[in-house]
């Protein structure tokens, strides 16, 4: 209290002396920091999209504290490195998007699973100020972000590019499995057994993984009735019309000359029936089940531009599905495939049988799995799924 009298006491005697002297009010402490938080949520899951932006003096580095109310925990991020003790959160720059000068913005997102309510934090942390502006912004040389942040040895691409380094953009809904709980896929994910239930297994493995501990693991059989799938009903989200699907698999074996399936797609638009990602003739190719077209044709030159899925490796699988135009795309390892290239134009051996009918996808869940026709075993492991409307890249 005495501190504040000095300056009184100060002015008093001015005015004594004949002096005007201007007293200027309390000044108010302007907010650290504006949060906008966009959720997209499921059942049990969900993404959040974070934008902060700065309210007082530049710095170079930031951290974004907060406390969840519920029982909500973070399981990956992109664009920050995110830590939590508890219900206590922090989200903490990546070097190449720590400097933000007054007013400048930066985002960033991640995924997290709740149960029972999945409300938006009321209060944040900006440095270590609480947003609501209740204490002045520190300087920049004296607020560090709680988590070291590594230097990153090259640019870092923007959100609106693939990210190879994170594996999901902000607008994805993604799962690398470290969140089951038992050796069967559930959640989200649910064993299916079409036709009928034979030697096919989906399980829980913990021991051959992408990234993290977790993938899922398909035996795959041969014969008609060793089809078996885990899908998913939540994961393609609000995507679409366009969709794009990013996974990574590991084959233990080539894939055969018959047909198989590993992905399948159920589209509400042409009867509920599949649309299929697989092989035959030894290279990936799509199926339209209500139809058989195969994408490319199954021509030697068509099949020649496609692509074989190595084996003994980890490999990279992205396709872009437009439904409003009927159009795919192809990337295996961030590699465009010429064969799985539908641009609605038709280019023999390629796409000149898909285009024989007008295509509209609607797309309603996502399997992952094994069906062969014939001949034709194998043991295989996803991981690090994503699907959002923007490219997610490897």
């Amino acid at each position: 209290m005495r501190r504040g009298i000095y300056p009184v006491a100060g002015a008093a005697a001015l005015v004594a002396a004949g002096l005007a002297v201007a007293v200027a009010p309390p000044a108010s402490a302007a907010a650290a920091c504006t949060v906008a938080w966009t959720a997209n949520q499921w059942s049990n899951g969900f993404t959040a999209e974070v934008q902060v932006t700065n309210g007082g003096a530049a710095v170079t580095s930031w951290t974004l504290g907060w406390t969840f109310a519920g029982d909500q925990r973070v399981t990956n991020a992109w664009n920050a490195t995110v830590t939590q003790t508890g219900n206590a959160v922090t989200a903490a720059s990546v070097g190449w998007n720590g400097s933000l000068a007054t007013g400048a913005s930066a985002r960033f997102g991640f995924q997290g699973t709740y149960s029972g309510t999945n409300a938006k934090p009321g209060e944040f942390t900006f440095n270590g100020v609480s947003c609501s502006g209740s204490t002045p912004t520190p300087t920049p040389t004296t607020s560090a972000p709680t988590t070291p942040t590594p230097t990153p040895t090259t640019p870092t691409p923007t959100p609106t590019t693939p990210n190879p380094g994170q594996g999901c953009v902000p607008t994805a809904i993604c799962d690398g499995f470290e969140n089951q709980a038992g050796t069967t896929p559930g959640g989200n994910w649910a064993v299916s057994t079409p036709d009928c239930s034979g030697a096919g297994k989906a399980v829980i493995d913990r021991t051959v993984a992408h990234t993290g501990s977790t993938s899922l693991r398909i035996d795959g059989a041969a014969g008609y009735c060793n089809h078996v799938f885990a899908g998913n009903t939540q994961i393609l989200g609000t995507a679409g019309p366009v969709w794009y699907v990013r996974y990574w698999v590991r084959h233990t074996t080539a894939l055969p000359a018959s047909h198989i399936t590993t992905v399948a797609l159920r589209d509400s638009a042409d009867g509920n029936r599949d649309l299929r990602f697989g092989g035959q003739n030894g290279a990936l190719q799509f199926n339209r089940a209500s139809d058989d077209a195969t994408l490319p044709e199954q021509s030697p030159a068509g099949v020649a531009q496609s692509r074989p899925l190595p084996t003994g490796t980890w490999n990279c699988v992205e396709f872009k599905v437009d439904g409003s135009n009927g159009t795919i795309e192809t990337w295996l390892d961030n590699t465009s495939v010429p064969g799985l290239l539908n641009d609605g134009v038709p280019t023999h051996d390629i796409d000149g049988q898909w285009l024989n009918r007008t295509w509209r996808p609607a797309l309603t869940d996502l399997r992952l799995g094994w069906e062969s026709y014939g001949e034709g075993a194998d043991t295989l492991w996803y991981d690090d799924v994503a699907v959002s409307s923007q490219r997610n890249g490897c």
